[in-house]
């Protein structure tokens, strides 16, 4: 289904699950893009708002990160988004140039009768046991030693995970693999995993309409379908120990210690930081664009689009909770995309 991002989240809204994006009136000059759900509400909130400073209609595909890189290499969209970055090797392959739009959390959502947004404690090694399907009910020992004084209901859990090639996905499993030995050698990190078991749901969106109608439910979605939808979040062991809330504080200060300098292609990683009260599940997205377009003028209308974002739409972001890129590799992004 293709999306233009002069619209809202009016359709899932209707369900009181706001976060896709509906199709709405041509402009003057268009470019099409593809991947990335995560971030497509910022791409659909700069899209709406700029169009009438650059006479642009930005047409994007909300359809996940493995078809976003597979579209913009095939040459059917002007750019792709992908919260998994290319590998260098693969990025010269392709002739394609990488930058990072903003950073957001993916956050685990649940829906357990009785527990509230930020009550329940959660850590990486027992989030990997659930979606490893070694932690099956929301009572057992492990998460209860986690919750002391939390009543806990003796209810099976249903992890939710993503169906369709994401970036989403790739950043939680990458986090999983990290927390747990187990994971990383049976499961791993990717954009598409065999999952041990679960139900497999198309989309951020896709997650949440799920999580939302399945008591017992977990899932992970980027933060912005979080809040909207009002769904229910947990807190989290950090690297320091700390159980810290899902915000866009908590974001930033992961965010804050990127090692930009070293980060091969702005693949900056964000997982577990070491700072006091940071989120331990932050990602940059990214768009991929050729370095030889077929169509030229298309390819300036994308680095018109983007650099207005740049300049004009950090309000923008922070509004929809993500953290905005610093000046400086703002600057950096611009001047090397030549």
């Amino acid at each position: 289904m293709r999306f233009s991002l002069r619209s809202c989240f009016a359709v899932m809204a209707a369900a009181g699950l706001a976060g896709s994006l509906c199709s709405g009136t041509a402009l003057a000059e268009s470019i099409t893009g593809a991947g990335s759900s995560f971030a497509a509400p910022i791409y659909q909130a700069w899209g709406d708002a700029a169009a009438s400073a650059t006479g642009l209609s930005v047409n994007y595909q909300s359809v996940g990160s493995s078809a976003g890189q597979n579209q913009v290499m095939a040459g059917t969209v002007d750019f792709g988004a992908s919260d998994a970055p290319l590998a260098p090797a693969k990025i010269a392959s392709a002739h394609l140039f990488q930058f990072p739009t903003v950073m957001g959390g993916i956050v685990p959502v649940i829906n357990v009768p009785g527990v509230k947004t930020a009550t329940l404690k959660l850590s990486g090694p027992v989030l990997a046991g659930i979606y490893a399907g070694e932690i099956t009910d929301w009572n057992d020992p492990k998460i209860a030693a986690l919750n002391p004084g939390l009543k806990l209901p003796d209810m099976a859990i249903a992890p939710i995970h993503r169906a369709d090639g994401s970036g989403t996905t790739f950043v939680f499993t990458s986090y999983l693999a990290r927390s747990s030995a187990s994971w990383k050698e049976n499961q791993g990190a990717a954009t598409s995993i065999s999952w041990p078991g679960g139900l497999g749901a198309r989309g951020n969106d896709g997650v949440a309409a799920t999580v939302h109608n399945t008591e017992g439910a977990i899932g992970y979605v980027e933060f912005a379908y979080a809040s909207r939808n009002n769904l229910t979040t947990v807190l989290l062991r950090n690297h320091a120990g700390e159980n810290v809330e899902a915000s866009q504080k908590s974001f930033a200060q992961a965010a804050s210690s990127a090692d930009w300098q070293h980060a091969d292609h702005f693949a900056v990683d964000l997982l577990d930081t070491p700072g006091q009260g940071a989120w331990p599940i932050v990602s940059a997205t990214y768009v991929l664009v050729p370095l030889a377009p077929a169509d030229a003028a298309r390819s300036k209308a994308v680095k018109k689009f983007f650099t207005w974002g740049f300049e004009k739409g950090d309000s923008l972001a922070t509004g929809l909770d993500y953290v905005t890129l610093p000046p400086a590799v703002k600057t950096s992004i611009l001047s090397s995309w030549k």
